[in-house]
């Protein structure tokens, strides 16, 4: 296609952008709120109706949608959690949930949709995109998991959030001279382990990408009780999972007190630190300015520290992995 009659096509879709909805999907972070409210006001700047659709995808097949003004998004920005809530939707990934999506949505004279999620929610937004409806996925999770991302919204909470545990485990451990196994969200990715376990002074992190053998974890122990130490912090993400059965093989094997704890889903909630709710705003304005051009079939990310954006399909191939330096400066630390 020529930049003429690319160009063309764009002011087309432009001319038909008044209308623009914005759902949040699959598991809540910190500074979703922020997101969506950067959204709505940044709509209504440029003039555009703007259309909240609650829980997810199942709410658009549904119709659980509803205009969102200025004052809709007041007060939200230091919620956790999401105002437009979220559900996974089973009938969203079938041909005829699709088009009942589609239909709903122009039923409600949306133009465009912005979908705050992770990977699975990029993926109804590429369906949308293909079935006529310009989309633009924002990456909201706390795993930090979006390979074409530096950066996803609620990482940076969840992790000051697990790193006050740990603080607090930290001072008990020490009085009783204990090892603490501290199980950490994570599911397939290691970001929240490693970080929180760098900045906690774990003599451990067992991350999905690097997984630690239980023999590995006593031996790293014993090397430090050896060094002087008398209270130990195990940090592991709970796609390695096993925390209890650690537990109790290091106390078996080293005789050293030992207790598993897992956070859990308290990690996904909080008010959003300053960095997520910063972020969250420049990349909702970001979604909204793109749906304004005619731009659809894009997710928003970050990249060396600068909003920037991708076609879906380019950024569902992306890969990401552990910085190799991190995983190895958790280990000089620890000693």
């Amino acid at each position: 296609m020529t930049p003429t009659v690319q160009g063309k096509k764009r002011r087309n879709i432009m001319s038909k952008i008044k209308c623009i909805g914005v759902l949040t999907s699959g598991g809540d972070s910190p500074g979703m709120n922020a997101a969506v409210r950067a959204v709505v006001r940044t709509g209504i700047y440029n003039g555009l109706k703007v259309m909240g659709i609650r829980r997810g995808y199942n709410g658009l097949i549904h119709g659980e949608i509803e205009e969102m003004d200025a004052r809709a998004v007041s007060d939200i920005m230091q919620k956790g959690g999401t105002i437009l809530h979220t559900a996974r939707s089973m009938e969203f990934m079938t041909p005829e949930g699709r088009e009942k999506a589609v239909s709903m949505a122009k039923i409600f004279e949306i133009d465009g949709v912005v979908v705050i999620g992770g990977d699975g929610s990029f993926r109804g937004a590429r369906e949308l995109s293909r079935l006529g409806i310009p989309t633009i996925g924002l990456p909201g999770t706390i795993d930090n998991d979006i390979a074409c991302s530096e950066y996803t919204i609620g990482f940076d909470t969840a992790v000051n959030t697990a790193l006050d545990s740990i603080n607090k485990l930290r001072d008990t451990v020490a009085s009783h001279e204990r090892c603490s196994v501290i199980e950490v969200m994570g599911r397939n990715a290691g970001y929240i382990a490693l970080y929180c376990g760098i900045a906690g002074g774990a003599e451990a992190i067992s991350i999905p990408e690097k997984p630690l053998k239980t023999d590995d974890v006593i031996k790293t122990i014993i090397e430090a009780r050896n060094r002087g130490k008398n209270r130990y912090i195990i940090v592991v993400a709970e796609g390695v999972g096993g925390s209890a059965e650690l537990a109790k093989a290091i106390e078996e094997q080293t005789g050293v007190e030992t207790r598993a704890t897992i956070l859990g889903h308290v990690q996904r909630g909080g008010s959003p630190s300053a960095r997520d709710r910063i972020v969250a705003s420049l990349m909702g304005a970001k979604a909204t300015e793109l749906l304004i051009q005619g731009v659809g079939n894009r997710i928003v990310a970050m990249k060396h520290n600068k909003i920037v954006d991708y076609d879906i399909e380019e950024a569902l191939q992306m890969k990401k992995s552990i910085e190799d330096y991190m995983y190895k400066l958790s280990k000089i630390l620890s000693i």
